[in-house]
């Protein structure tokens, strides 16, 4: 079970649970947003480096940011890591920054609106994690998949990027995305850290107990387990990640971690290095 697909069944466990009660249905709508405006539109980090802060559909969407991050390459051109629903208006306000010229799932769960990339960009080249293309889903909806990551960084993306794997079980890979020049590391996720007062009170329960929450929120219980199913592997990749130093965190899910980058990993991927 995804990610995406854990947390909505939380909702929808919550929000029937206080269906009856005007008071509770009150209090699940009227927390802060999760997504803090304006959405589907590139904001600048450092050089080179953007985010994009968007919402998933559905009940879930009230619950769970997600998040793209765009790289601008030596060339010039555009890579969308991790991307997110499609706009025309995104659209128009990224080819002011590039030309969009590859697309990268980087774990098994975040390919979803990939194909409305695809259309939009068909010449664009889809890069994605190893395994993604055989997952039954991927091939029942016909993604198209040009290649699999591994940690040789693709000549077309030149200098820029250093590509670490951080294996588990029940095929979960994620590719962690290091951009040197502004030491922002890219992940999706292997941290998850959301923002309690974005959150009504029965949903915000439900988070802390899974320890998902800021300000050095970890993977949900799910996750966390099939990673550990191959722990010794994955720390010793996470030791990897962390040895790049990065200065910035930026990830799919709740507050990314805009300085003191390693040290707060860490501390997020406790839960995997016995810290």
């Amino acid at each position: 079970m995804t990610l995406r697909r854990t947390l909505s069944v939380a909702a929808a466990f919550t929000v029937g649970a206080i269906a009856g009660s005007p008071r509770l249905r009150g209090a699940l709508t009227s927390h802060r947003p999760v997504v803090e405006p304006p959405l589907d539109m590139p904001k600048p980090v450092a050089e080179d480096v953007f985010v994009v802060d968007s919402v998933l559909p559905g009940l879930v969407g009230r619950i769970l940011p997600v998040r793209m991050t765009v790289i601008r390459l030596p060339d010039g051109s555009l890579l969308l890591h991790s991307p997110t629903r499609f706009t025309e208006k995104l659209r128009t306000a990224l080819n002011e920054l590039g030309t969009v010229r590859h697309l990268v799932a980087p774990n098994i769960a975040h390919w979803i609106f990939l194909q409305e990339w695809q259309r939009a960009f068909p010449d664009a080249v889809s890069w994605a994690a190893p395994g993604l293309r055989q997952r039954k889903q991927v091939r029942e909806k016909q993604v198209r998949i040009d290649h699999e990551l591994t940690e040789q960084v693709p000549e077309a993306w030149g200098e820029a990027i250093t590509l670490r794997i951080v294996p588990g079980g029940l095929g979960f890979r994620e590719v962690a995305m290091f951009h040197r020049a502004s030491r922002t590391l890219l992940l999706t996720d292997l941290v998850l850290n959301l923002d309690p007062a974005t959150l009504a009170l029965p949903m915000r329960a439900v988070a802390e107990a899974m320890g998902v929450t800021a300000p050095d929120g970890i993977p949900p219980p799910y996750l966390r387990a099939a990673v550990l199913l191959r722990r010794q592997a994955a720390a010793a990749a996470a030791q990897r990640v962390l040895a790049l130093a990065p200065d910035r965190v930026i990830f799919a899910h709740g507050r990314w971690f805009e300085r003191d980058g390693t040290r707060r990993l860490r501390r997020s991927l406790r839960w995997l290095l016995g810290d």
